[in-house]
């Protein structure tokens, strides 16, 4: 063979082994992960049985455990069944003068009037008012099924305090059924409310509640159904009914 030939063939020689090399190398860090990952293996297959046999040898650790689970779902329940008994107390006995529902800001007046319809048995009420609100400041279903939209007029002074008058009964009347969809549709005022306004409300089927139907409401004798005449007949039969 001519020394052009040996020297065409060296440089091939050292390709190969270079590859052989590297792939000598590949097999060996395989090697090395597959090994590190058996050992994990067989340290946690150790670790498992090791807390398997101390959990054997020390059952009341478990019983315990247990136990301590099982009172703290029952403490948790028992919370939550006192929370909503003490919840239900609170709003059967919720009373307002109104004095006290003079001295409340408009907002909390509004809140007032929630939880008054809350007490009576209406305990999807929420408070809507605000910017916007479309004469709706409280919402509630009655126990008959009869849905309320109600707007409230809180005066500071009281019936020394600027009166209801026609424009917000139109207001309430615009809105309360096309918009908020209500069977019922009521003013709530602490103050006055005009003559005219109370001659609009009964052409328009609404209803006002006036200071002193107000104080026998937030007094807590009656629900407030049973204070307003000519109301919808109920949606749903149900024991009241």
């Amino acid at each position: 063979m001519s020394p052009r030939t040996r020297k065409g063939w060296a440089p091939a020689g050292r390709v190969v082994r270079r590859r052989a090399r590297r792939s000598g190398r590949r097999r060996q860090r395989a090697d090395d992960r597959l090994l590190g990952l058996l050992a994990a293996a067989v340290l946690a297959v150790a670790l498992v049985v090791a807390v398997v046999h101390w959990l054997l040898a020390h059952w009341w650790v478990l019983v315990l455990v247990g136990l301590l689970a099982v009172l703290g779902v029952g403490g948790r329940l028992h919370l939550k069944r006192r929370s909503a008994r003490w919840e239900a107390v609170r709003a059967r006995g919720l009373r307002y003068g109104l004095a006290q529902l003079d001295a409340l800001h408009h907002s909390r007046f509004e809140e007032a009037v929630r939880d008054l319809m809350r007490r009576d048995g209406c305990p999807d009420a929420s408070r809507v008012g605000g910017g916007g609100d479309l004469g709706a400041d409280v919402k509630a279903t009655d126990p008959y099924g009869r849905r309320w939209v109600i707007q409230c007029k809180h005066r500071r002074a009281g019936l020394a305090g600027s009166a209801v008058g026609t424009p917000d009964l139109q207001v309430l009347n615009g809105t309360a059924r096309p918009v908020h969809g209500a069977d019922v549709a009521v003013i709530v005022t602490n103050g006055r409310v005009t003559a005219p306004a109370v001659a609009f409300a009964g052409q328009q089927r609404l209803h006002v509640v006036d200071r002193h139907t107000l104080g026998v409401w937030a007094a807590g004798s009656r629900p407030l159904w049973e204070l307003l005449g000519a109301l919808p007949p109920p949606r749903r039969p149900t024991a009241r009914s």
